[in-house]
């Protein structure tokens, strides 16, 4: 979801990073799996990166 929204957003991985505060290479380690993000982390890509808003949800496994 981060790697298909830069790129429709016309943004490299170093011009997020530099929005968010953070490294290219810490970028591209959350877009390839290999590092997991904090939702503090989330919430900075997706507010500070994108000017969007993270919402969460939790629901009951017995809601379903």
């Amino acid at each position: 979801m981060i790697q298909d929204t830069h790129i429709e957003m016309g943004m490299t991985q170093e011009q997020l990073a530099e929005k968010v505060g953070t490294t290219k290479s810490y970028i591209s380690k959350i877009e390839n799996n290999i590092k997991e993000a904090r939702i503090s982390t989330l919430q900075k890509i997706i507010e500070l990166g994108f000017g969007g808003r993270l919402e969460l949800t939790i629901k009951n496994l017995s809601d379903n």
